[in-house]
Order: C-alpha cells, then structure tokens, then sequence
C-alpha cells in the first residue's frame, strides 16, 4: 500500500504542469522587453497583447478560465501596433469572471497605430529648395518614409458636412501634437470675392496674387465655409487660371456650392510650408518635410498608419483601463455588439476620425477619459432599437473631451447619441468650432454636463442640438451648465426643425445668444431652468412649417413623414409610449401646439421671443421669473445657486443641484 500511496505521489508531482494554470484569478504580463516564447509571467513577460489575448483562449479552451477572471497587466513604454487589436466574441470575458487590460502599477502605457520617425536630415535638393521660402531653407528638414518601411500614405479626400466615415491620410505628430499640413493662410480664412459661374458652377473668383506661388503644386485641395456657417468640406482643386484669379474644383465642389464672401484656405501645399510645425508629404518619392518647432529628438516626431488601433467586435465584460491609445487615421477604438464592455480612465488623443465608436450592444460605456485633438469628434454613441423603443443602457460618463474637429468642424461633435436609452452624465467639453453634443433617438438622458467655448467658429449652431425628427421623444436634458458660448447666433440647447418631446430641465445657461430655442416642434416642456445674460433671448418659439419651412408639409419634402413611417408611429410601442403623436396629422402638424414653458429664471437678458404670429395663447406659460434680482448667492463669482428667500422659490422654482455638475473622482480620474 505504501509503495501504491509513493507512485501516486510521484505522478501528481513529476507530471508537466499545464502551460497556464487555473486559478481563482489569472494574470498575464506583456512588456516591450518581453518574448512571446514567454509564458507571461513577471519574470518572463509576453511582448504582444495578440499573445496575451491568445493565451487567454488557450485557457478557455482547456476549460481552466478562472473563475475570477483574467487580468492582462502592461509594463509601462510605448508599443507601436503593425494591425489593429481586435477581439471577439471569443474573447468575452463573464460578469464575475472578466477581462481586463490594464498597466501595471500605473506606469505609462502607449498603444499607438503610428510610427516613430527619426533619420531627418537637411533639405539639399535644389529643387526643393527653391521652392520653399527663404525663411524655411535650411530650416525645414527631410525623412524618407519609403526607406523607413512607410508606403500607404493614404489620400486626401473629399470630406466634410454629410459626408461621412471618411478616414484621414496620414499625419505628423511631434511631440504629442498634431502638426498642420502647409496652408495659406496660416491663420485664419480667405474669402471668396466673386462666383462668376454662379453659386453651382464650381469655381470662384479669389483676391490677391498668392496662388501665383504655387505653379509647381499638384495636390492642391481647399478647407471651407463655402456658403453657410454650420457647413464645411474639403475640396480639390482642379485648375487655377491666375490671368482671371479663379479657381476651378473637382466635384463633389463645396457643399452648398460656392458664394461671395465665403471663407476658405488652401492646404498641401509645399511652398507654404512657411512656419514652425508646419509639414508637407510628397506622395511620389516618400519624402517628408517638416519645420519641427523645436529641436527633434530620438521618438519625438511620428505618424499615423494604422485605421482602428483597438477593435471590439461582439465582445462582453472586457475593460480597457489607464493607458493612452493615439494616432490613428480613423476611430481609435471601436466597439460594435456585446455588453458591459467599458474603457476606463484613458487618454485618447490624435485620431484621424473619432476616439471611441460605440455601435449596438448594451450597457457599454466611457468613464473618466481625456479625449483631445480629434480629427472629427469625440464619442459616437449609439444603441438599443428605435422600433421596439428597446432601451441599450449605453454610456459616456466623466469624461474630459477638448480640441476635437481639427479636420471637419461641423456636425461631429464631442458626443453623438444615437438609438434608445443611452446617457451621457458629468462631462466636460470645450474648445470646439461646432456642437458639443447631438442627439438623435429616444429615451436618451443628458444630465450634470460642463459645456463651455463650444460653437466658436461656426453659426446658427447649438451647444447640444437635436432635429428633424418628429418620432424622437422622450430625450431628457437636465441639470447642464451651458456657459460662454461662440458667435452671436449660438443656443446652449438648439431643437431644431420639429425636434418634439423633449423636456429641458434644471439646466444653467451662462452668455449664450438663446437659452433655448424651439423650431416649430411641438410637446416640449422647458421647466426650471436658469438663463443668464443670453445676448438675442432666453428662450425663442417659432411656427417655421408655416413660413419658410411650409415645405415639410405640402408634399414636396417628406423628409418629417418618412421619419414617421419608418418606425410605425401609428402602432404600439410608439402609439402607446408616445399618444400625441397618434394625432398629429388630424389638424394641422405645422402648428406648434402643446409646448410648456414655465417656473424659469431669465436675467440680464432679454426673456421670451414668440415668432411666426404666435402668442402667449399658442402654449403654456406660467410661473417664470424674468423680472428683478432672483437673489443668487454670488452672481460675480458665477455661483448662481439661488438663497434661501430667493422669490423664484415662490413661484415654484426648485433648486439644481449645481454641486454635482461636471467632472467627479472616482478611481479611474483620481
């Protein structure tokens, strides 16, 4: 028996262990010192999250998935991506059993779609030089990409208002910063003087001689506000006849064409490579100039190359935390399907496109992230379905997002809401030419968001905006501080063309042009808000169907009923959730009916702007406060809680929770 009990013992003990063993829960270590001959421990890390992520698989499939989880833990440095990091479903971790990637102990982690760049050496080329100013020659310096291994560059194309999912080429980045492709003018805009072949002949008339400059130049595209304020796109250009000062594009010309007086500049263009940190690519021999704004160093200039750098594709109960993913020429992270996937706590900055894409699943979300230098926006999230008004519970939460739409300014905003039931809470956005937010879709809540210093380049524009959708209701946006808004035509809450249903609630507005403005919507309640010095009026109401906008409603523009009949309004859910708009075609769907304004505070600033003939009749109106001192606590210092015996109090005003506005810490955003 004692010789059977010693045979045992040696086979239990002598036996090759499993390559990862179970365990409550398992950790796996990737380094940029590491081997993917390693097995991922500390003392012998991987060097890929592909191999990480396929020694988690290794665990499943020998059924040894610890029943904690898994956590991928990433030495600090810089790991420069060949392809994007894609997981599946496959790779799904489980509510009690999750999948983390994560840095260790906090250290600085890298994941990058671009490439370093080092190697510049002087401009010799006497061609080259010749055609730079003189002020660059010697200055400006050469690297060539071909020789680095580079040779997609991607092309500059025609992107811009409504013309979307259109990837960036590849850009310069220097020490972090996005540089700018060579442009006239530097700064600023040009405008256009004249459209000799009218507003759709694709050319205009410009001012001036620069384009002389610029005979040797073949790449040549423009950046515009062709026509209106809220509507830009990239052009190419096709001939510039310098005898008659006219440009002619190659179509798609500018979106809305082309009139006097709309601004524009000139880019990809190496003789106006004129300044510090500006660079230009010359697509045929690979070479790259750049007049670095300081001293290059080793790693300190590179390049975007990849699309995506990481890709969650029907995945659950994965989390991406702590580190910095950048450069890309599009989206640098999406997430599409799955649920209670979260990225949390990073830094995502320098993409071509969006930081985050967030298409379907359920309860996916964003917390606590710095988002900067966008190509286009932030956040696009997205969810549930609208025709069974199944809520996806998607969310963008705590985060810092600035400086987006360097490439396209107009309609890509800090976040894009889209579908049912999805939040965004506690963010704070600024520093944009254009929306903060833009919504579309039902059910969605936007609550305690800091938003300043957007719309700044642009006009007839919203802070957050929503439109053209009778079917889109019950949006709640409440207890906002919408403050120090752009141009003179900026709302802090834009509801826009027929935008109905929605119920604006609790929120500050802070020097914007209107509070609130309701297009010839209708069943909107505006309650309990405070409007402080808007320049133009706290809240504006308008009849547009029955003036400019009659189109909608005579048939030649069926834009409103196509959006109805795409979700069967006349039919349950919507029928039953949303019963006005049963009837909404029985009388007459123009007329801005069943709008409720009341118990608000309008100060320093003209209070209500009734248009198209309407009258107090035309809605309800009662209870606001928009005559005396309501008796702020500090207006000086902007702190607009109200005190104690303030006479708002007595006409029904109930207090915002001003304290829990903007961002919070949690352990993600210490």
């Amino acid at each position: 028996m004692s010789n059977f009990i010693f045979i045992c013992f040696l086979y239990i003990f002598l036996s090759p262990l499993p390559l990862y063993a179970a365990a409550q829960h398992t950790e796996f270590v990737v380094s940029p010192s590491g081997s993917d001959r390693n097995h991922g421990t500390f003392d012998k890390p991987l060097a890929t999250l592909e191999h990480a992520r396929n020694a988690i698989r290794e665990l499943k499939q020998k059924n040894n998935f610890p029943p904690g989880g898994v956590t991928v833990l990433i030495r600090g440095g810089t790991y420069n991506l060949s392809k994007t990091f894609e997981l599946t479903e496959k790779d799904s971790g489980t509510e009690k059993s999750p999948i983390i990637y994560r840095p260790y102990k906090n250290e600085n982690v890298y994941l990058t779609g671009g490439k370093e760049l080092n190697g510049f050496v002087p401009v010799t080329d006497a061609k080259i030089l010749k055609r730079l100013v003189a002020a660059a020659r010697g200055t400006v310096v050469q690297v060539d990409l071909k020789a680095l291994g580079i040779t997609d560059f991607g092309e500059l194309k025609p992107r811009g208002f409504a013309r979307y999912g259109i990837h960036a080429a590849l850009e310069l980045f220097y020490n972090t910063k996005p540089m700018t492709l060579a442009r006239w003018p530097n700064n600023g805009w040009e405008k256009i003087l004249t459209t000799p072949a009218g507003h759709s002949g694709g050319r205009f008339q410009y001012s001036g001689n620069r384009p002389e400059c610029w005979s040797e130049a073949d790449d040549i595209w423009l950046h515009g506000y062709w026509t209106w304020d809220w509507a830009d796109s990239f052009v190419k250009v096709a001939k510039i006849n310098r005898q008659a000062h006219e440009i002619a594009t190659q179509e798609p010309h500018g979106v809305y064409g082309y009139k006097s007086g709309g601004r524009y500049y000139a880019l990809n263009i190496l003789e106006e490579l004129d300044e510090a940190g500006e660079w230009y690519l010359d697509r045929r021999t690979g070479l790259l100039y750049f007049w670095p704004p300081a001293p290059l160093k080793r790693n300190s200039a590179a390049v975007s190359l990849l699309t995506t750098v990481v890709s969650l594709r029907n995945t659950s109960h994965v989390t991406f935390r702590g580190m910095t993913i950048e450069q890309c020429r599009g989206t640098a992270v999406t997430i599409s399907g799955g649920s209670d996937n979260r990225i949390l706590g990073c830094t995502i900055r320098n993409t071509g496109n969006e930081a985050i894409k967030i298409e379907g699943g359920s309860r996916n979300g964003v917390q606590s992230c710095d988002i900067y230098q966008c190509g286009d926006g932030g956040i696009i999230l997205s969810g549930g379905d609208r025709k069974t008004l199944t809520a996806a519970g998607n969310y963008a939460v705590n985060n810092r997002i600035h400086d987006f739409s360097r490439w396209v300014r107009t309609y890509n905003p800090a976040i894009a809401i889209n579908g049912v039931g999805n939040r965004i809470a506690n963010n704070q956005i600024y520093n944009a030419p254009h929306s903060a937010i833009i919504l579309h879709g039902n059910d969605h809540i936007i609550e305690y968001n800091d938003i300043h210093h957007v719309c700044m380049d642009t006009s007839d524009a919203g802070a957050f905006y929503i439109g053209r959708d009778y079917s889109e209701r019950g949006n709640i946006v409440r207890f906002n501080y919408f403050h120090e808004l752009g141009k003179a035509d900026v709302q802090a809450i834009y509801l826009d063309d027929f935008a109905s249903g929605t119920t604006v609630y609790g929120n500050v507005v802070y020097k914007a042009a209107r509070g609130v403005l309701i297009g010839g919507g209708r069943d909107n309640v505006v309650r309990n808000n405070v409007f402080l010095e808007c320049s133009k009026h706290s809240v504006h109401l308008d009849a547009r169907g029955l003036g400019w906008a009659r189109k909608f409603f005579d048939g030649s523009n069926t834009t409103l009923t196509d959006h109805l009949n795409a979700v069967n309004h006349l039919q349950p859910p919507y029928s039953v959730r949303y019963p006005r708009l049963v009837g909404l075609y029985d009388g007459n769907p123009a007329q801005p009916d069943g709008n409720v304004i009341v118990n608000n505070i309008s100060f320093r600033g003209t209070w209500l702007n009734l248009a198209n003939d309407l009258t107090s009749k035309d809605l309800t109106l009662d209870g606001n406060l928009v005559d005396g001192d309501p008796g702020f606590v500090d207006y000086p210092r902007q702190n607009f809680q109200l005190k104690g015996d303030s006479p708002a109090f007595m006409m029904g005003f109930k207090r915002i929770p001003l304290e829990k506005i903007g961002l919070y810490r949690d352990e993600y955003r210490p």
